[in-house]
């Protein structure tokens, strides 16, 4: 078994999984998973690298996250499990990539511009 932490990140989110053989038991932050995620759409986002690996209840998670919001958190880890799961079996790397699991997603809040109310929105513009 891989005795690794590997670490995911979404928009601020930062997510730092490992995995231990076992029975499919999640923990995030020292809580079950249906406490940290009451959304099911968060919690089976987090099933998807089992799902594509076929791989479900083989492994427990432990992961600790900060930053960003729920959303984030749950694709931090997300990604933090696919790429334990590619280290542990690299055969499962075609599946994952071809689910898109392995990719981290670059896309960020555009900073606000002085002169502006917020990113792009700007104050009314008054001709007289």
């Amino acid at each position: 078994m891989v005795d690794k932490i590997f670490v995911g990140r979404r928009k601020n989110a930062v997510a730092r999984v490992y995995l231990r053989s076992g029975s499919g038991k999640v923990v995030i932050n020292d809580k079950e998973v249906e406490k940290y995620f009451p959304l099911k759409e968060h919690r089976d986002n987090i099933q998807l690298p089992f799902i594509a690996t076929e791989t479900v209840g083989k492994y427990d998670v432990f992961a600790n996250t900060n930053g960003g919001g729920i959303s984030g958190q749950s694709d931090a880890i997300r990604l933090g499990i696919s790429r334990a799961l590619e280290e542990i079996n690299p055969e499962f790397r075609s599946s994952l990539k071809s689910e898109g699991l392995l990719k981290r997603d670059p896309r960020m809040v555009e900073r606000k511009k002085y002169g502006q109310k917020k990113a792009r929105k700007r104050f009314q513009f008054s001709k007289r």
